[in-house]
């Protein structure tokens, strides 16, 4: 993976839960870290959904190795949140390709 390629600051985030003062369940994200990575924006559609158009986006991006993103974590890039459908392993531990969607209230 050339360094060159990642040239977009993204962050990772992953859920905490915790109770509130009632005892009821509440769940914040936490940064677990901020990487370079490439991205990829892959063809968007837009759904008809809750009453509303919604477009959806969804993008490809390749960071470097990390044994701690999985599909529970999301991503936050350019304003946008995009939750994570994929993490893909790129090589022998060079990379890894995230595939997410981001959902953008029309």
């Amino acid at each position: 993976m050339q360094a060159g390629t990642l040239d977009r600051r993204i962050v990772i985030q992953t859920p905490t839960r915790t109770q509130d003062g009632a005892g009821q369940p509440v769940e914040t994200w936490t940064t677990l870290a901020t990487v370079w990575a490439s991205t990829d924006s892959l063809r968007g559609k837009e759904p008809f959904q809750g009453e509303q158009f919604n477009a959806q986006m969804a993008t490809v991006f390749k960071i470097r190795w990390r044994d701690d993103v999985d599909v529970t974590a999301r991503i936050t890039f350019d304003g946008d949140t995009y939750n994570i459908f994929s993490v893909d392993e790129i090589g022998r531990r060079e990379g890894l390709e995230i595939t997410a969607l981001a959902l953008v209230p029309a």
